[in-house]
């Protein structure tokens, strides 16, 4: 895949995240689950889409991947926003979660996409 293409890519992955974030939270509001767990959903669904129009592997692969860069992205934004790093400008660190996780996110997809590029040589 082009950098231009993974570049555009990442850029609607970030933004799926941003805009998506308020509508899964209100969807977990109304099923009355927790927020974090209804977030991970959310975000592995997006991930699965995601895995299977970009990495193209085998769909076992394509899912547990998904699913992991999910919880972990989802994990380090939480412990991130625990630095209070920018309670300064997002008292309630909302904004900064959501912004890391979608960072982390792309990161541990391109690290994934790194491996998939290197194990094919």
């Amino acid at each position: 895949m082009k950098p231009q293409i993974r570049i555009l890519s990442y850029s609607i992955l970030f933004f799926l995240y941003l805009i998506s974030t308020p509508i899964i939270l209100k969807i977990g509001e109304k099923l009355k689950t927790d927020p974090f767990v209804t977030l991970g959903f959310g975000y592995a669904v997006f991930n699965i889409i995601y895995a299977f129009i970009a990495l193209k592997w085998k769909p076992l692969l394509n899912v547990i991947y998904a699913v992991a860069i999910a919880s972990l992205a989802l994990f380090l934004a939480l412990k991130f926003t625990n630095l209070h790093l920018l309670f300064k400008y997002d008292p309630y660190q909302v904004k900064t979660a959501i912004l890391a996780n979608a960072v982390f996110a792309i990161i541990f997809w391109e690290i994934v996409y790194q491996v998939k590029i290197r194990m094919r040589k």
